[in-house]
Formats: structure tokens, sequence, C-alpha cells
């Protein structure tokens, strides 16, 4: 392959839709999720984001970030108004409607009832799950971070149940997300499953990683 130089200037004076394609790409795959929420009048909202990130296990912290509040910003405001959302994985057979997600949807019209897709209540949890999801968890709002750079906001959520086939559990406390047919995206609206390669032993100064399989 030939190697091309894109400096800070070039990226800088590309034109709107294509600096965001290329920013958007160079982080390589990511993961690819639909938060549901619900709002103080019980209306839902579902939407796709691949910004979700761990932060920690103990306690379990996820966040995610969320573009600036220039315009509305149903999800967020769905949070701060009931301090709960969940994360749900795409999978295979419902990336479209997840794509679909995307599209600015009014208010009063919920992503579920747009898409197809089916919200879920588990036990008295308030925010709705994705019923077509094989994993899926639910967070507690815990704080949010302005990044003064942007104007984006780091969201940040407690998580307090999990949702996941047994078998996708491995003994290790490893998830398969792969059994579970999850997806990654690139750039904006590339969609691809995934190979493993493998799983390596803990790194160690003194030892070479071995392949594991717990």
């Amino acid at each position: 392959m030939n190697t091309i130089q894109i400096s800070a200037f070039d990226i800088l004076n590309m034109e709107t839709r294509k600096r965001a394609a290329f920013m958007n790409s160079i982080s390589g795959f990511k993961s690819a999720s639909l938060i549901g929420t619900i709002d103080k009048n019980n209306k839902t909202n579902l939407a796709i984001f691949s910004s979700v990130i761990h932060l920690g296990s103990n306690p379990a912290l996820v966040g995610f970030i969320n573009r600036p509040d220039t315009i509305d910003r149903h999800t967020f405001e769905n949070i701060l108004e009931t301090n709960c959302f969940t994360i749900n994985h795409i999978n295979k057979s419902i990336y479209k409607q997840g794509h679909q997600t995307s599209a600015r949807y009014p208010k009063d019209i919920s992503e579920f009832d747009a898409t197809g897709l089916t919200p879920e209540f588990q036990n008295s949890f308030k925010a709705p799950f994705v019923k077509e999801s094989n994993i899926k968890y639910g967070l507690e709002f815990i704080e949010k971070h302005d990044l003064k750079i942007n104007g984006t906001i780091l969201v940040i959520g407690k998580v307090v149940e999990v949702f996941l086939p047994e078998s996708c559990l491995l003994s290790d406390g490893a998830i398969d997300i792969e059994m579970a047919e999850t997806i990654a995206i690139s750039g904006l609206d590339s969609y691809h499953t995934t190979n493993k390669i493998a799983r390596l032993s803990y790194a160690k100064t003194d030892k070479i990683p071995i392949e594991i399989n717990p």
C-alpha cells in the first residue's frame, strides 16, 4: 500500500462532511450500541452511539460521549430527568434499525416505534431495554463532565443490572460478544462482524503470552 500524509492543516480544510467521515474513521473499529431512555412523561427514546467506553470495574462504570447540546439531545435530556439509561449491543439482525435511530425524529416520536424495535422493561428499572438486543445493561446516571475543548459531554453511569445469554458468559468472567453476534462500527455508517484471532494470557515482564481458552 502507498502511504500518504495528511496534516492538521489538511484536516481543517476538508469539506465538513468529509472531515467528519475521516475523523470518525481514524480511531478504528468502535462499539455499536443503542442507548435507551425515557422522559418524565414516559415517552421512550432510542439512539445509536459509537462512543461507549469502559471506565472501571469497581465500581462498575461505563461512559459515553454526548455531542454538544446546541440542538435538542433527547437522550441526554431524558437521562438528566430520570437518572437512568440502558445500553444495548447492536447485533447482525438489527443493525439497519439501529442505524435508522440516528435520524432526527421529533421528541414526540419514539425511535422504537419508528424503527420497529421493541421496548422492554425489566423488573423495576425505568428506562427501556431493546428486546432484540442480546447483551444489554441498565445504568444509574452518576455524573457528567463538560469538555471545554469542543463542547461534548462525557456521561458516566454505574452498571446496576446486566442481561445476556448464559452461553456467552465464560468461566473466567469474560463475555463472548461474538457468540452474541455483537457487531462493530467504523466511521459513521459502516457495520462489521468480527473474527477473534485469540485470547492471550495476562502480560508479565518475565513471560511470553500464550493463547488461552477458558
